[in-house]
């Protein structure tokens, strides 16, 4: 008997919402209840993503709140791994001083398509350099959830780095928890 004679979709319901293509994100549209002022300049934030064996990244897509990036120097997208320190995938072109408006979503295509090989949570990452980082769209909440409940609960969202310009960095190396989740589409 088939999955869907027990109810079960037979498409993903969030992907008939994103015009029918089959993104991962790491909260659904409706989650996305809050703009903040969550980048620090050239310091990375990564945040988790639920990646499945078989899925093949080319790009990832953040979208900015009602505050544009000014004077951008430096800006790039990464996908790190799900090891215990999540090592670099892939990361997108740098953006120098391309612009980066208030409520626009950026996609970044990777230099290279990443294949996932095992399923696992995996670490998609921004940086922007710049006078001011653009705001973030996602969900607020506290250090102590984004952290996690128990041992072993991976991060959400966490911040790492600082310097950084035009390269992300091999490794995520000695995080801290951000009480915020921006939004991350991996197409």
């Amino acid at each position: 008997m088939p999955l869907v004679s027990g109810r079960y979709p037979v498409r993903n319901p969030e992907s008939l919402l994103n015009a029918g293509a089959q993104p991962r994100s790491n909260l659904p549209r409706f989650a996305v209840v809050s703009d903040f002022a969550v980048l620090t300049t050239q310091v990375m934030l990564s945040t988790a993503l639920y990646l499945q064996a078989g899925d093949t990244v080319t790009s990832l897509t953040w979208k900015s709140g009602s505050t544009a990036a000014d004077t951008p120097t430096n800006w790039w997208t990464a996908l790190y791994d799900d090891s215990a320190t999540p090592a670099l995938l892939g990361q997108s072109a740098d953006q120098l001083t391309a612009a980066w408006a208030a409520n626009t979503a950026k996609t970044l295509p990777l230099q290279s398509p990443v294949q996932i090989t095992r399923t696992g949570i995996y670490h998609a990452a921004v940086m922007v350099k710049a006078t001011a980082p653009p705001s973030l769209l996602g969900a607020a909440t506290l250090v102590g959830a984004v952290s996690g409940y128990v041992a072993g609960d991976v991060p959400l969202t966490r911040s790492s780095g600082a310097a950084l310009t035009g390269t992300a960095p091999a490794t995520i190396a000695t995080p801290s928890a951000v009480a915020y989740v921006p939004r991350v589409v991996a197409l």
